[in-house]
C-alpha cells in the first residue's frame, strides 16, 4: 500500500532537518540500486502492460548470404542493387541494412553479405526461401541466420546427451465443445477492444469468455472448424487459442498482410498482401503465401501481378478474387486449385506441386467447384455466341488426383 504524505509535512519535517528544499536538485537524487520503496513509476507500470511489444534483442533478424559473386568496385551498386531487389520481396530492409564487406586494397568483395530486416521472422523467412537460390550457374546462395555462427563457436568439444524435459501438455483448443449448455462462441470488435462471448439462447445476454484490447491491426478471424482465433497485424498473421483464454499459439511472418484464409481442415493459413507499383500503368504486384498452421513454415508462395489472380471467385483487395484457392479432398487437406484464364491449376499438398507440372486447359471456364469428398471438379462454361453455343456443366475425375 503507498503512503501519502502532505507537502506541508515534507516541509515541516525538512525545516526540523535543517534542510532548505529549494536548494535541493531533485533530479541528481537515485535510489540505491535494486531499491523502489514499494512505489511503482510510470515506466514499470507500462512494462507490466502485457500488450507492450517486445524489444528484439541479439542479432536475430540478420541473416549472412554467401556464396555472392566476388566483383570490383565498379561493379559494386549493381551486385548490391540485385541482392536488394531479391531481398526486399520478402521484408523491409532497414535503412543501411545491407552491407557487403571489401578487400582493403583491392576494393573487391569478399562474395557475401549481412542483410538486417525489421523482425527476426522476416530474417527466418528469408533465409528459408532463398537458402540455396541459384543467382547464376555459378552462383547459388548459402543463407544462414547471424546467430547460428554464434551458437556454432560455443559448441563444446565433447559431446554430452540432450537434457529431457518434462512433458508439459498443450493447451485443448477443442475444450469449447465440452461446453454443458452445448454453445458456440462469437467473436466481436469494438473499437479498440475484441471480446469473445458465449451465445447463449435461453438468456438475453451473451456470457463474456475473454476480452483484450488492441489485439489486431486490423481483423480477426475463425478457423473453419472452431479451432484457432487469428488476428491480422503489419507483421503478419497470428494464430491463438486453449482451454479458458486465448494464448499465441503461432505466428506467420508476411509484411502488409491483408486478408488470411484457412483450408477447410485448417492444416493450412493462407495469407496475402500486395504492393503499389511505381509505375501507374501497371497492377499490384500480388504475394500469397501459404502456411503450415502447426509449425509456421511457409509450404509454398505464389507471386504476380493482380491481373494473374483476378479470375472468378469475390473481389478482395485491389480487384483479386479472393478466396483464390479452393481445396479438394475432404478434410485431408489433400488439393488445392485456382482458376486462370482458360486453365484450371491443381496442386497437391505432399509436394505443393502442380499435379502432371501442367494445368487442365478448358476453353472460356468461369467457375468450378470441388466435390466435398472426392477429387472431383465440377466446372462451368456460360452460353456463348448469342446462344449457338449452350452453357454447360462438366464433372472430371482425373485418375492422378487418387
Amino acid at each position: 500500500m503507498a503512503l501519502a504524505i502532505s507537502m506541508e509535512a515534507i516541509d515541516a519535517r525538512a525545516r526540523e532537518l535543517g534542510i532548505d528544499l529549494d536548494s535541493v536538485d531533485v533530479d541528481s537524487i537515485t535510489l540505491p540500486p535494486g531499491e523502489d520503496f514499494d512505489i511503482l513509476s510510470d515506466d514499470e507500470d507500462l512494462l507490466q502492460n502485457e500488450d507492450i511489444p517486445e524489444l528484439e534483442m541479439g542479432f536475430s533478424n540478420i541473416i549472412v548470404v554467401d556464396n555472392l559473386p566476388v566483383v570490383p568496385p565498379e561493379k559494386y551498386e549493381k551486385l548490391e542493387n540485385v541482392v536488394r531487389k531479391i531481398y526486399s520481396q520478402i521484408g523491409v530492409i532497414k535503412e543501411g541494412g545491407l552491407w557487403m564487406p571489401t578487400h582493403p586494397e583491392t576494393k573487391k568483395t569478399y562474395g557475401y553479405c549481412f542483410i538486417e530486416y525489421n523482425t527476426p521472422q522476416e530474417a527466418e523467412l528469408a533465409r528459408e526461401k532463398t537458402n540455396g537460390y541459384k543467382l547464376d550457374k555459378s552462383h547459388i546462395f548459402a543463407v544462414n541466420m547471424f546467430d547460428d555462427f554464434e551458437k556454432y563457436m560455443k559448441v563444446p568439444d565433447e559431446w554430452a546427451p540432450a537434457e529431457i524435459k518434462p512433458y508439459t501438455p498443450g493447451e485443448n483448443l477443442l475444450k469449447w465443445l465440452t461446453d454443458d449448455k452445448a454453445r458456440d462462441q462469437f467473436v466481436i470488435r469494438a473499437g479498440t477492444f475484441t471480446e469473445v462471448y458465449w451465445n447463449d439462447a435461453r438468456r438475453a445476454m451473451p456470457e463474456l469468455v475473454y476480452q483484450k484490447q488492441y489485439w489486431t491491426d486490423s481483423y480477426i478471424q475463425w478457423s473453419p472448424l472452431g479451432t484457432h482465433l487469428a488476428t491480422v497485424h503489419r507483421q503478419g498473421a497470428q494464430v491463438w487459442g486453449g482451454d479458458d483464454k486465448f494464448v499465441r499459439l503461432m505466428r506467420f511472418a508476411h509484411p502488409q498482410v491483408k486478408l488470411i484464409d484457412f483450408s477447410p481442415g485448417e492444416k493450412y493459413l493462407i495469407t496475402y498482401s500486395s504492393q503499389e507499383p511505381s509505375n501507374p500503368r501497371d497492377t499490384h504486384r500480388v504475394v500469397l503465401n501459404i502456411f503450415d498452421v502447426r509449425t509456421g513454415k511457409v509450404m509454398r508462395d505464389f507471386k504476380g501481378s493482380a491481373d494473374d489472380f483476378t479470375t472468378g471467385g469475390n473481389m478482395g483487395v485491389s480487384g483479386v478474387s479472393w478466396p483464390i484457392f479452393r481445396w479438394g479432398g475432404g478434410r485431408d487437406d489433400k488439393y488445392f486449385a485456382r482458376l486462370g484464364k482458360n486453365v484450371i491449376s491443381v496442386y497437391e499438398t505432399d509436394t505443393f506441386s502442380l499435379i502432371d507440372k501442367k494445368s487442365l486447359k478448358v476453353e472460356n471456364v468461369v467457375d468450378f467447384s470441388w466435390s466435398p469428398s472426392d477429387p472431383i471438379i465440377s466446372l462451368f462454361v456460360p452460353e456463348l455466341g448469342g446462344g449457338n453455343q449452350p452453357a454447360r456443366v462438366s464433372t472430371n475425375c482425373y485418375t492422378y488426383l487418387f
